[in-house]
């Protein structure tokens, strides 16, 4: 039996696929609960989209992928054209130099990701019982535009580990990363969480926290219609700070945290310190159906251990409560080891349409898997946990 033809196409605008085929393909889960990432939704990339934080001065230019069989839409994918390497949180910015100095151009480049957001979910984004095929017409429909337009490369960015399988069957090349997680052995409270570390770290957390809650206030957690718009007004002088001296300048517009308030507050925990009901410190998470996402932190006070409490030490506290079975806490960060947070691999997809330059990558690849698996075996015998928990939880 023939199998009907696929038809790929780009859409400058979220809205000329809408909310009802997007989240078919990205959350159908959404519909009897949280998504099991809030990062992929419809209405999470269009706030993105509709507050400036992408479109063509960032240098992320959206291109949407849509892949449509029998008048169906099948699979999509977050897809931007990209003018630089910002945002990503997968370096490549030694390759774009390299392709650059052999006399190529390396950007524009295609991105399938999530603009400024280094958490791990399906990035090709298909409907049930559509995922082989969906996949594969994502993928090639990718490929078939950057070699028409004479791109150099496409990078699809904290793909999922069966993404990148897959992937790698289809001719691109994975590459593997690592970053901090903190993983839920069933722990009914912080303590049992402590009972599992060995004595040594478990007084050290017990004197952080106990040294952050010091700071002559108190600290809340909100979510959902907890939140208020001058919540936000007091987060985003601390988005401000932190994006200033970690960026240059913040990422995501001011505009975009009023979109959160009318469309994301369900999906978004905010952890503030505040005295007096003023906030002074403050840490925005997203919360998925088993994962915590923490995404940013500020303050306009500096108080010892504080943003380990907020970031870190509160996120479990959440986790625990709401039996989630992870908290993703970001890029980078090896301070996190000691709060119990151990290294895992994070996946990413990679194309690049100049044979020469593509060898030259996997070999680098290749090289670059050994050691991170080395770095990761390494940092997890360094971790907070006694021996028997240790083992449990590589």
């Amino acid at each position: 039996m023939t199998q009907s033809p696929i038809e790929i196409s780009t859409h400058a605008s979220i809205a000329d696929i809408g909310q009802t085929d997007w989240d078919a393909c990205a959350c159908p889960e959404d519909v009897g609960g949280r998504p099991v990432d809030p990062f992929t939704t419809y209405r999470f990339l269009q706030a993105l989209e509709e507050s400036g934080s992408v479109g063509a001065h960032s240098g992320w230019q959206p291109r949407y992928l849509r892949a449509t069989q029998d008048g169906q839409v099948i699979a999509v994918a977050p897809l931007y054209a990209k003018s630089h390497s910002q945002g990503e949180y997968m370096f490549d910015h030694n390759w774009a130099q390299a392709y650059e100095n052999a006399g190529g151009n390396y950007y524009p480049k295609l991105q399938i990701a999530v603009p400024f957001t280094p958490a791990t979910g399906r990035r090709f984004l298909t409907r049930e019982g559509f995922e082989v095929v969906g996949m594969s017409a994502l993928v090639q429909g990718a490929v078939q535009i950057a070699a028409d337009n004479e791109l150099s490369s496409i990078h699809a960015t904290f793909c999922t580990q069966a993404e990148a399988r897959a992937g790698a069957e289809m001719g691109l090349m994975a590459r593997v990363g690592q970053q901090f997680h903190w993983r839920n052995d069933s722990y009914k409270t912080f303590d049992d969480f402590l009972a599992s570390l060995s004595s040594r770290k478990r007084k050290n957390i017990r004197k952080e926290r106990s040294s952050a809650q010091a700071f002559g206030g108190e600290i809340v957690m909100l979510t959902g219609a907890q939140i208020q718009p001058a919540h936000w007004d007091a987060f985003w002088q601390f988005y401000q700070d932190t994006g200033a001296r970690k960026w240059g300048a913040p990422y995501l517009s001011r505009a975009f945290f009023d979109l959160a308030q009318d469309r994301l507050r369900d999906d978004i925990l905010l952890v503030f310190a505040q005295r007096d009901g003023q906030p002074i410190a403050g840490a925005l998470n997203f919360i998925g159906r088993d994962t915590l996402y923490g995404r940013y932190w500020g303050c306009v006070e500096h108080h010892d251990c504080l943003h380990f409490e907020l970031c870190y030490y509160t996120a479990i506290d959440f986790a625990i409560a709401q039996s989630m079975t992870r908290v993703e806490a970001g890029a980078q960060g090896e301070h996190k080891l000691a709060r119990g947070y151990l290294p895992h691999p994070t996946h990413s997809l990679h194309w690049f349409g100049d044979p020469g330059f593509r060898d030259a990558i996997a070999r680098y690849l290749d090289a670059e898997k050994d050691a991170v698996d080395h770095e990761i075996e390494v940092l997890t015998s360094y971790g907070p946990f006694r021996k028997s928990n240790r083992e449990e939880q590589q």
